[in-house]
């Protein structure tokens, strides 16, 4: 039935803001812009990231903003968990859960973006393992 991620969405008040702040932490411009959300396709399988304006979201009254963070940690993949959470927090990021090995080299740990989302990093031999069976092309 779920056979792999497609988009992961995220709420921001304040979309060019939240554009400005992600297209520096990915290296990239969205490749999609609409006045109600723009989306990143990012990664080696190029999975979507959706940033998408508050006050279009039917989720929540824009009105009422969120007490806390909320919602699924999705967890990306990184090389270097440490050094992610380092340019997160440097950027105006704040530490969620700090790096904790879960077993297994699996390393994990989340912060807060600025527009209060939650964003997952770890370190995950699966997707390496995964990767690696990929084929070219």
């Amino acid at each position: 039935m779920l056979r792999g991620l497609t988009t992961v969405a995220y709420l921001a008040d304040d979309l060019a803001a939240a554009k400005a702040w992600y297209s520096e932490l990915l290296g990239i411009e969205p490749y999609f812009n609409r006045a109600e959300y723009i989306e990143f396709r990012l990664g080696d399988y190029q999975h979507e990231l959706e940033i998408l304006d508050r006050k279009y979201s039917r989720a929540e009254p824009a009105s009422q903003p969120r007490p806390n963070p909320a919602g699924a940690t999705v967890y990306w993949h990184v090389d270097d968990v440490t050094a992610a959470m380092d340019r997160l927090v440097s950027m105006g990021a704040k530490e969620l859960d700090a790096p904790r090995d879960f077993g297994d080299g699996f390393i994990g740990a989340s912060v807060i973006d600025p527009f209060g989302n939650i964003l997952g990093v770890m370190y995950n031999p699966h997707y390496l393992e995964m990767l690696a069976t990929r084929t070219p092309g």
